[in-house]
């Protein structure tokens, strides 16, 4: 658990590839720890998160709307990003919502946490 600009942000250390695995962290963070907001590295959202045809960043995605729980990926995405045009856009949107983040490092998570208070 870190304080990221007054906001408490639970930094996984396990990866989750499912929507159950997805609500039991958020749960456990959220009552555990207080956090209002998960961080993954890109590794353990696993490789078909960023295939949006799979369905999966979507199922998990959602999964953290409905709880109010933010979800950011921390780490280096653009080789992804340069192969698939609706993944590119679908970061660029998320980045301009209040859900879900994509970021370089803590660094910049705790610059975008700041911006949006």
């Amino acid at each position: 658990m870190v304080d990221l600009a007054g906001v408490q942000v639970f930094v996984s250390d396990t990866a989750v590839a499912t929507e159950s695995e997805a609500v039991q962290l958020i749960v456990d963070a959220h009552y555990a720890h207080r956090a209002e907001w998960i961080a993954f590295t890109p590794e353990q959202l696993g490789d078909e998160f960023f295939e949006l045809r799979t369905g999966r960043a979507g199922a998990i995605t959602q999964k953290f709307v409905m709880y109010q729980m933010g979800l950011a990926v921390v780490g280096d995405i653009s080789s992804r990003i340069a192969a698939s045009k609706p993944l590119a856009d679908w970061v660029r949107e998320s980045n301009r919502g209040r859900n879900l983040l994509f970021v370089e490092d803590l660094d910049d998570l705790t610059e975008r946490l700041q911006d949006r208070q």
